[in-house]
């Protein structure tokens, strides 16, 4: 029996309950309510394309029944590799029409990463974004047992050229030619040409192959199709009958998605949901925010990834209030935010965080008076505690200060917006504060992929900077004896995908076990104090992994402990306690002193355990690659209290007690990319060697697909 101290739920007057839905039967009450000509829009072609929520439905009856056509069964997983535009919404729903369950792959997991996704899941069809992904995957298909069909999304004119360029050839993998699994499809020196051809990984949205590589192949077993031949394939044997046969054939129990999420360790995990964890849930979100409107009076920016629940889910609650919907990216999202004038924007705190630098920069280059007017409002605003009242003289101050300063800041977000939701990491409350008195109510909530996204957020009046505010409807929030948040509602996962032990461990009596550390206030607000899972969230909402990282490193004798950080910063930062004695005998041909002041920035000690990074970093999504490091020439032991009494780390304590050296880490910003430490860059300069650096490569299938 689990000891539970407090349980709280949403308050009686904020939104309702709705259980029993389908996500397909969400867009048919918005076609019926409120038609829109430009429900969902994608920036092509140097404009915005839009598809009605009409079309966008029948679309989408075209894809089911063109899937079912492959000779799909209901209940059968369908995958995709794809970018958040219409493309995508088309290929969601249109498998879940059919019945399907469809496993959106994240784009920057790592190409070993998607064809465990892909085997796990017994994947009998991969929709995918376009061509330049197809050359980066098709290498790989070789392994993918199950797989019979590849959709291409967005195909070029020359289409049939391309398609008779991938030469599908048998698997000739046998016993009689000796080959290894990892060789097949060529001979060692195809598999070399392989790797230089996949070599850069990354590409954006509209980037094109300028030389697509002529020995990509995929099995002959799996047929290539583009999602428009797939879609006349439905065409041809559409009627009202037969969708509505779909429809009738689809419950909302049934099994929708599975979402894979990062675990402790490398593979992640399968999060089961049905039509109705994800249906209930969003309805229940929308119903509680105060004075939403319906139709294309609210307008939505998403630029977060359609294949995390977050933004799917409020995808769905858009579809069905009949808003306009506008997809943009992290590198495009400031632009758009100025042109589209959203009134809704779902954000992660690193936007906003990046957004309050751009003020702060700008501020600094103003003239001597406007600076100084400047400031004045900005203090102002610090000021400002959201959810308690003004006193007169302070409100009059703001008034001004709404004349003078505000504007210019409202602006950045399209002078029209209504509320900045905020999840995925924590948030500053002083930023909750200051964006709330320029006019720009800035809103944290808190939810999880297993719990269908949203479980509490601060809306309305009920808004306490620091928090993640009250329940929605349907949710119970409970805090175990430990601290640990526990959750109980109709949203709750189904389980983790073919693992029923972690799926025992993780709902127990009907209570999801969250990870995450909390308190609840005497009127119901969730303040999230930190995590009891082997888990931390970056401020951009990314989950990283510790263990495999510090595993990785802690195997290397010159390293006694590693111990990875970065909870709510940008990056994924470690700190790294050296093994003195055996790298001090590694390192005596270079007459490198470690008990002098300095040894350890010596440039070569710095390029030493930088190659031990780059081994961790490899097999893991670029955004959970440790981009900077600290050498600290510090032991561990259990007297000092950095040790666990059975010798395992004390994590709490070694945060506390090197809390400013974590810091210094994020001194300076480090969104370029993935950077080393400054003194390792050092070895470019051809006056110095360090013949005991080991060169370290990470092939191509060990690294992210892509990324922003």
């Amino acid at each position: 029996m689990i000891e539970i101290s407090t349980i709280v739920n949403a308050p009686f007057e904020l939104g309702q309950l709705n259980l029993g839905r389908t996500l397909p039967s969400l867009l048919d009450a918005a076609c019926d309510r409120t038609p829109n000509e430009k429900a969902l829009n994608q920036w092509r072609d140097r404009r915005w394309q839009s598809l009605s929520n009409h079309r966008f439905r029948t679309l989408s009856e075209e894809v089911a029944l063109g899937l079912l056509e492959l000779g799909l069964k209901q209940g059968d997983r369908v995958s995709f590799v794809m970018h958040s535009d219409n493309f995508f919404c088309i290929a969601d729903m249109g498998s879940l029409l059919a019945g399907l369950v469809n496993v959106p792959i994240d784009l920057t997991q790592t190409i070993e990463n998607i064809l465990f996704i892909l085997q796990h899941t017994e994947a009998k069809v991969l929709v995918i974004s376009n061509v330049d992904l197809l050359y980066q995957i098709s290498p790989y298909l070789w392994e993918t047992s199950m797989l019979q069909t590849v959709v291409v999304a967005e195909v070029p004119g020359d289409w049939e050229q391309v398609r008779h360029g991938v030469k599908q050839e048998e698997d000739e993998k046998g016993e009689e030619d000796g080959e290894d699994e990892e060789e097949r499809g060529g001979g060692e020196a195809d598999n070399h040409a392989l790797e230089e051809c996949l070599r850069v990984p990354q590409f954006l949205n509209d980037s094109q192959v300028e030389q697509p590589c002529p020995l990509v192949v995929i099995p002959q077993s799996i047929q290539l199709l583009s999602l428009t031949e797939v879609q006349e394939r439905g065409r041809r044997v559409w009627c009202e009958e037969r969708v509505q046969q779909l429809r009738e054939a689809i419950a909302p129990n049934d099994l929708a998605t599975i979402l894979y999420i990062p675990s402790e360790m490398k593979r992640p995990k399968g999060v089961m949901l049905t039509h109705e964890n994800i249906s209930a849930d969003i309805l229940a979100a929308f119903s509680s925010y105060p004075n939403l409107e319906t139709g294309d009076k609210e307008v939505a920016l998403i630029f977060l990834p359609l294949t995390h629940v977050f933004a799917r889910a409020f995808l769905y609650g858009h579809l069905t209030y009949g808003h306009s919907v506008y997809f943009s990216d992290p590198n495009h999202v400031v632009k758009h935010l100025k042109t589209i004038k959203p009134t809704i924007l779902i954000t992660v705190p690193r936007l906003i965080e990046k957004v309050y630098e751009r003020v702060l920069e700008q501020g600094r280059k103003l003239s001597k008076f406007d600076r100084a007017v400047f400031y004045w409002a900005l203090k102002l605003a610090k000021r400002y505690e959201v959810g308690m009242p003004i006193q007169r003289l302070y409100a009059l101050q703001l008034k001004l200060a709404d004349r003078l300063v505000f504007p210019r800041l409202r602006a950045i977000f399209g002078d029209r917006m209504k509320a900045l939701i905020c999840g995925g990491a924590a948030l500053r409350a002083d930023l909750t504060n200051i964006f709330s008195a320029v006019g720009m109510p800035l809103l944290q909530g808190y939810g999880l992929t297993e719990t269908s996204a949203v479980v509490c957020y601060n809306r309305g009046e009920y808004n306490r900077a620091g928090t993640v505010g009250l329940p929605i409807p349907g949710v119970e929030i409970a805090i175990a004896a430990d601290g640990e948040v526990l959750v109980k509602s109709p949203y709750v996962m189904q389980g983790y995908y073919r693992e029923p032990e972690t799926t025992q461990q993780t709902i127990i009596d009907g209570w999801l076990h969250t990870g995450d550390l909390g308190e609840l206030s005497p009127d119901g607000f969730l303040t999230l104090t930190g995590v009891k899972k082997n888990l931390f969230k970056l401020s951009t909402g990314k989950y990283v992994s510790p263990l495999p990282l510090e595993q990785e490193l802690n195997q290397s004798p010159r390293v006694a402990h590693a111990v990875a950080v970065g909870a709510n910063h940008k990056f994924c930062g470690m700190l790294i306690f050296p093994n003195l004695e055996a790298l001090q005998v590694e390192v005596q041909p270079l007459e490198i002193d470690l008990s002098q002041p300095g040894g350890l920035h010596h440039p070569c000690i710095q390029a030493l355990y930088q190659a031990l990074i780059d081994i961790a970093n490899c097999h893991l999504p670029y955004w959970s690659n440790v981009r900077k490091f600290k050498l600290l020439p510090v032991e561990l032991t259990i007297n000092n209290g950095l040790l666990q009494p059975d010798g395992t780390l004390n994590r709490v304590q070694v945060l506390e007690a090197f809390a400013d050296e974590i810091a210094s880490l994020y001194e300076h910003d480090a969104d370029r990319g993935s950077e080393v430490n400054s003194e390792a860059t050092l070895l470019t300069s051809p006056s110095l060697s360090c013949p005991i650096v080991p060169a370290s490569t990470c092939p191509a299938y060990a690294q992210s697909l892509t990324h922003y």
